[in-house]
């Protein structure tokens, strides 16, 4: 998951239209033969209104016995993979170019809702089935009375909706240290508000949480982030990592998307592969395999690099 990314200061360029190249591979070592893999994941950026995908090519080694791609419940593009020659390495590589525009939220029309007038209008402008989906709880967004309260502190009735959202990034941002390892792909929002600590993942989910159990519908988002290198030095590739964020139906059928580990609104540095209720619905790979080895390692490579008008990466 992506650390929080360096701030700075804001400027109208991020949420001018972008051009990105996004590379990502995920390598598992074995000590003995795989006999055979079965995997499923999400290896194609989403084409959205924030976004369009230019090309997305995938490389599998070794050589994919099956290898499909369909669209799952949620529009997401989902690829599944199937080895039965024996191998000690699986390698699982893609290459997308995205043009990427992001609006700038307008917080004058938020704000012309409170909080309490947004679920409302939400309820009576939105799909069922839709609303449902991103409102009732799910796997690792339960509703139960700490989220309810850490909710109720932030995102109050009568609050203007666009300072409410502003504030709900702003305030888990503030209450919580991003911290590797405090958590798990299992950790529960109860066991987040007591730790204080998590990444990207737990932000989401509670955020998530928060807005569902007021009555707004708010889906967890899977991507990337352009990141910055420290001052003076140079973008390695592979120092890049997947990351995750909130996105919340507001009136008028728009989704605004915010960021509570970083502290704003997403912008056009912000890269969609796949959303859903959370994370279990997006993982980027998952599977099966059958082998004898005792021992496995995991490498996750993932590098951002923004396409410069005469074609040069940045």
């Amino acid at each position: 998951m992506t650390e929080p990314i360096t701030e700075q200061p804001a400027a109208p360029d991020h949420y001018a239209p972008r051009r990105y190249r996004v590379r990502h591979s995920t390598i598992y070592r074995y000590d003995d033969d795989v006999e055979a893999c079965y995997e499923r994941g999400f290896l194609r950026p989403l084409q959205t209104w924030s976004q369009q995908v230019l090309s997305n090519d995938v490389v599998v080694s070794p050589d994919p016995d099956v290898l499909t791609e369909h669209v799952d419940h949620f529009g997401n593009h989902s690829f599944y993979v199937e080895i039965r020659t024996p191998h000690r390495e699986l390698v699982v590589a893609k290459t997308a170019f995205v043009d990427v525009a992001w609006p700038r939220p307008s917080m004058e029309s938020l704000n012309a809702f409170t909080v309490a007038d947004a679920a409302v209008r939400v309820g009576e402008e939105a799909d069922p089935m839709e609303r449902a989906e991103y409102l009732l709880p799910s796997d690792l967004v339960e509703l139960g009375p700490e989220v309810r309260a850490y909710a109720d502190s932030i995102l109050w009735a009568d609050r203007p909706l666009g300072d409410a959202l502003q504030s709900l990034y702003a305030t888990i941002y503030r209450d919580f240290k991003y911290e590797l390892g405090a958590t798990s792909v299992r950790t529960t929002l109860p066991e987040l508000l007591k730790l204080r600590k998590g990444v990207c993942q737990d932000f989401a989910h509670l955020a998530a949480g928060c807005l569902r159990s007021i009555g707004l519908p708010a889906r967890y988002v899977s991507g990337y982030v352009e990141t910055s290198p420290p001052p003076g030095q140079p973008k390695l590739e592979g120092s890049d990592a997947s990351h995750a964020w909130t996105s919340v139906l507001v009136p008028g059928g728009e989704w605004i998307d915010l960021d509570p580990t970083n502290d704003h609104f997403a912008d056009s540095r912000y890269i969609v592969t796949a959303w859903g209720r959370d994370f279990r619905d997006v993982s980027p790979l998952k599977g099966v395999v059958f082998t004898e080895a005792k021992n496995s390692t995991l490498e996750v490579k993932v590098d951002v690099f923004r396409v410069n008008p005469d074609g040069s990466f940045s």
